[in-house]
């Protein structure tokens, strides 16, 4: 895939602080902030986004089936041979905005009164307990690796943060939400004799007890950040940002190219 430069975005896409109107923050956006406050600033503030990441379409693939499969059991009201498999009491939440929630660009909101930003994310699933009727929100995800799935790296606590983003936005709009959450993890078998056109899945439910106790300050901090009249200090771990200070620098001690001399063609005229 070719890379794209993302340019600057227009106005109505920035922060300004002198504007009475809510502005909406992502869960990826929050995410952004919590692994470097100066690139999510020079996103928000000054319209300038880091690389665009690559689309994993099979993974959407994925998501997309997932979510067919557990919408006819959702109709039926019965639960997914899975939730039997992992020993979970559920079965998959009905409710009219559904769709809404999962869609990108809409999913579920929250106007946050103390800051004044609307809190947003889409949703993959829910389910609902049998017996206390909590909601247990639901992140599909699919890789392809060696051995046991599991959330154990470093890497993956934005998955974490992403669950326990949900399970606030669903409490702040009234739900009555469990503090468990479950990845549906899909592991991709290569170990096969032949491919035979189809990719098999070994399939795994991870359940992750959430904690969303840090967000209301986190937003509070977001708010700050974007009133700030410059750009915080980068994250330590920001490759990107640990880029752009070596490119930098790299630039400002190399002279500029020495011109190269005129030719015809600069002109138009080939005589």
């Amino acid at each position: 895939m070719a890379f794209e430069y993302n340019p600057p975005k227009p106005d109505k896409y920035l922060y300004d602080p002198k504007s009475k109107y809510s502005f909406k923050v992502s869960r990826s956006a929050i995410d952004l902030y919590c692994n470097c406050p100066k690139c999510f600033y020079l996103d928000k503030c000054l319209g300038v986004a880091g690389p665009p990441g690559y689309p994993f379409t099979l993974n959407s693939a994925v998501d997309y089936l997932l979510k067919k499969e557990f919408d006819i059991l959702r109709r039926q009201k019965q639960p997914h041979p899975l939730m039997k498999e992992f020993d979970i009491a559920a079965i998959p939440f009905e409710h009219k905005d559904l769709n809404t929630w999962r869609e990108n660009f809409k999913g579920i909101a929250y106007l946050d009164p103390t800051t004044n930003l609307t809190i947003g994310g889409a949703i993959d699933d829910i389910w609902e307990d049998n017996r206390t009727k909590e909601l247990y929100i639901v992140d599909y995800k699919a890789t392809s690796k060696a051995g046991e799935v599991s959330l154990d790296a470093d890497w993956q606590d934005g998955y974490k943060r992403q669950m326990e983003i949900y399970q606030w936005l669903f409490r702040k709009n009234g739900f009555k939400v469990s503090d468990t959450g479950y990845f549906v993890y899909c592991n991709g078998i290569t170990d096969t004799e032949k491919f035979d056109a189809k990719l098999e899945f070994e399939i795994k439910i991870i359940p992750y007890i959430g904690d969303d106790s840090w967000i209301d300050d986190k937003i509070v901090e977001i708010k700050k950040c974007l009133n700030s009249s410059k750009a915080p200090d980068a994250s330590a771990t920001c490759d990107l940002c640990k880029y752009r200070e070596v490119a930098g620098k790299a630039l400002g001690a190399t002279p500029s190219p020495t011109a190269p001399p005129k030719t015809p063609f600069d002109s138009g005229k080939l005589f």
